[in-house]
């Protein structure tokens, strides 16, 4: 979502249309000891556009089969001639531990083009104060916009507050320094660590009203009209963030969040609302269009329109597939159409008629969806 005022017949889809790019790897960068920044060149067809805040999908092949993944940018259009995406390490991950085994310098990986709504516009004509809080790789899509921010509009400040397991896992520990150095007055970062070391002098634990309290003696005080809340991290911490944010009665309309992975419905419930979503066992039509080309295919019950779309080799785009990341998102200009999970999609934007094709089942034969 956007932030801070903060947007009848088959035909297969190209896949070598303008959506799809093939980056070169220019460098690796360690970060911590699981987590490494992949520096891409600009392609040579020409500059590849994006908005802070924005992520990339990169498509690898693996066991002869694509898999797609979703990572922010943590560089800035404003600062940064590369592209740079974090990847870090997690348990089970398939291509967040398949890249830092695989990739060198070098190394030609596909990508979609940039998407995502955890964006706003800058103007030097602006001053806000943005308070941000990460958790672990959720510092990603904070640093393209903290860079943003900084440069682009000189009486804007951000506060940043970033949670981690220790000291040896902040990510971007020293860049953020420096950040905060040079824009002294500007950038306020708070570290908070689950496990302190003996000498640490700031924040320890989990995020408390009492602690948050403190936190926010701490950091300038704009005034609500001012002010914008933003959070990227685990889904528990963000979970509580919200509720200690509600508990201080900031308005839901100024808290925004960016979530990677889905935490708020499992894998099981997610097929039983599959199954409550068909209406009389009854499939119908969808007629989607993307792309300067209209698509009219039948979903079967129980099944998505973006999956029934791959199978007929429509190329829509998708990464996650887990209604988060949005690069599903179109508007239904007719019809009805159920969502298994509506956490990526603002009240707003789901009042305007957005919908999420990965996770979208149509109730009607009169479904319309526009895509880009």
């Amino acid at each position: 979502m956007a932030f801070g005022l903060f947007r009848k017949s088959e035909k297969k889809a190209d896949t070598t249309n303008h959506h799809y790019h093939e980056l070169t790897v220019k460098q690796i960068i360690p970060e911590t000891k699981d987590a490494i920044s992949l520096v891409f060149e600009q392609p040579q067809t020409g500059k590849l556009n994006y908005k802070p805040g924005q992520f990339l999908t990169l498509i690898v092949s693996l066991n002869n089969k694509e898999v797609r993944r979703s990572y922010s940018l943590c560089s800035s259009p404003y600062t940064d001639e590369d592209l740079v995406v974090m990847v870090k390490r997690v348990d089970g991950g398939l291509v967040s531990n398949w890249l830092p085994e695989n990739v060198k310098a070098g190394t030609k990986i596909k990508v979609l083009e940039p998407m995502g709504n955890f964006t706003t516009e800058f103007s030097k004509e602006k001053k806000r104060h943005i308070v941000m809080f990460g958790g672990g790789s959720g510092i990603t899509p904070m640093m393209s916009v903290l860079k943003s921010l900084l440069t682009q509009e000189p009486d804007s400040i951000c506060s940043l507050i970033y949670c981690n397991r220790d000291i040896d896992s902040i990510i971007f520990k020293k860049e953020l320094d420096q950040w905060q150095t040079s824009y002294e007055g500007r950038l306020h970062v708070i570290h908070v660590l689950d496990n302190a070391p003996m000498n640490w002098q700031g924040y320890s634990g989990l995020l408390s009203q009492e602690m948050l309290v403190k936190l926010f003696e701490r950091i300038p005080d704009w005034g609500l009209d001012k002010t914008t809340y933003l959070m990227c991290g685990p889904e528990g911490m963000m979970k509580n963030v919200e509720n200690l944010l509600g508990a201080l009665a900031i308005p839901k309309e100024k808290i925004f969040k960016e979530s990677f992975v889905s935490g708020t419905i499992d894998k099981d419930k997610k097929e039983e609302a599959k199954a409550a979503t068909v209406s009389g066992n009854t499939a119908h039509e969808v007629t989607v269009r993307y792309d300067g080309q209209e698509y009219k295919f039948i979903v079967e019950p129980n099944r998505t329109i973006l999956e029934t779309a791959l199978d007929q080799g429509i190329d829509l785009p998708y990464s996650c597939q887990s209604g988060l990341c949005t690069a599903c998102r179109g508007k239904a200009l007719s019809g009805r159409v159920k969502l298994d999970e509506e956490e990526g999609l603002s009240q707003s934007e789901r009042a305007e008629g957005y919908v999420l094709t990965c996770v979208g089942h149509p109730m009607s034969d009169d479904v319309v969806i526009e895509i880009g």
